[in-house]
């Protein structure tokens, strides 16, 4: 059974580009804090480590775990698939320790879905303008114009499923950012005053969208 020992989930979701993966990395340096490790049927960035990053599976890998009923949530995001297993989620938000999720509107609706007895804090990062977006998504390791369209297309879709979370937060500058989610959460656990705009953001979420 929970009790209130126990640690918190914190997923953090964004369009492609937006900057969630390293915003996930910055809060994972504070103490008792954890990133949840996903498989993904994907091939490996450059620099990305097995069973650091991701546990890089073939899909009949993936599909035996969904037959098995393993995960907490999967989906399918570009031609390949995401997923969460649910046992060293629960053993470690068990044992006190904060989890954080990297992972995609779909993933953060099962896992609401699925209403378990731990306090769970959402967040979905934007970026302050298309235009960036696209700078961001030209830079990385997205030679293919054809890649960063899709991404970009893929930004209008995704960005509607803001109203879903506890909190949006525009990622203009990476330490800001970091420092304003860092507080939501603190404040969420503390139950304290928490410094939220919603006016602001939907009217950013306007511009993003107009």
């Amino acid at each position: 059974m929970p009790s209130d020992n126990d640690g918190i989930m914190v997923i953090l979701s964004s369009p492609s580009g937006a900057g969630k993966t390293t915003l996930v990395n910055l809060l994972s340096s504070q103490d008792n804090y954890e990133v949840s490790i996903s498989h993904t049927t994907r091939k490996p960035r450059h620099g990305e480590r097995q069973n650091k990053d991701y546990y890089f599976v073939d899909d009949k890998e993936f599909k035996r775990l969904i037959n098995n009923q393993e995960f907490l949530e999967y989906a399918k995001v570009f031609n390949n698939f995401y997923g969460t297993t649910r046992t060293p989620v629960i053993d470690r938000l068990s044992k006190g320790k904060n989890i954080l999720f990297d992972i995609d509107w779909q993933g953060a609706d099962q896992i609401k879905n699925k209403k378990l007895d731990y306090k769970l804090i959402t967040f979905f990062i934007l970026p302050p303008s298309k235009e960036i977006l696209f700078e961001r998504l030209s830079n990385r390791d997205m030679k293919d114009k054809l890649i960063v369209k899709e991404r970009m297309d893929q930004f209008g879709r995704d960005v509607l499923h803001w109203i879903n979370y506890d909190y949006v937060v525009i990622n203009d500058d990476l330490n800001k950012c970091y420092s304003k989610i860092k507080d939501l959460i603190n404040a969420e656990i503390s139950n304290g005053s928490k410094d939220y705009d919603s006016n602001y953001i939907r009217n950013h979420i306007d511009k993003l969208t107009s």
